[in-house]
């Protein structure tokens, strides 16, 4: 089993962070390491409250994303509310794809037209 030291790892993982790094502006990132895999946490700065999360397990070949919309309860804690989620990503190339379309709305967008059927088509 691989872990957080390994250099396949840490190459994985700057080669992540150096693509999202156009996106600075925008997100605040993080990463985290876990027994079981990795984490990066990214967090909108400014325009709409999200929370977007990549994980890979040690132990598969595939990614895991994650959109949240973020809100405070009672001005005080956070809550989440899952907006997207996509499993099985297969390569840094895919994730990096699937994660530019959902900074770019791809969630909001889903979100918006689940709203509308819910409303509207039930």
């Amino acid at each position: 089993m691989k872990n957080k030291f390994s250099p396949e790892i840490q190459t994985e993982i700057n080669e992540i962070i150096n693509k999202i790094q156009r996106w600075k502006n925008i997100f605040d990132y993080k990463i985290e390491f876990y027994i079981d895999g990795w984490a990066l946490f990214l967090r909108e700065k400014y325009a709409y409250p999200r929370f977007i999360t990549v994980f890979k397990s040690y132990d598969t070949n595939t990614y895991l994303i994650k959109s949240f919309e973020v809100s405070l309860k009672d001005f005080e804690k956070e809550e989440f509310k899952e907006l997207y989620s996509i499993e099985n990503i297969n390569s840094i190339n895919d994730l990096l794809k699937e994660l530019k379309d959902i900074i770019y709305g791809k969630d909001l967008i889903k979100g918006a037209l689940d709203l509308y059927n819910n409303m509207f088509l039930n």
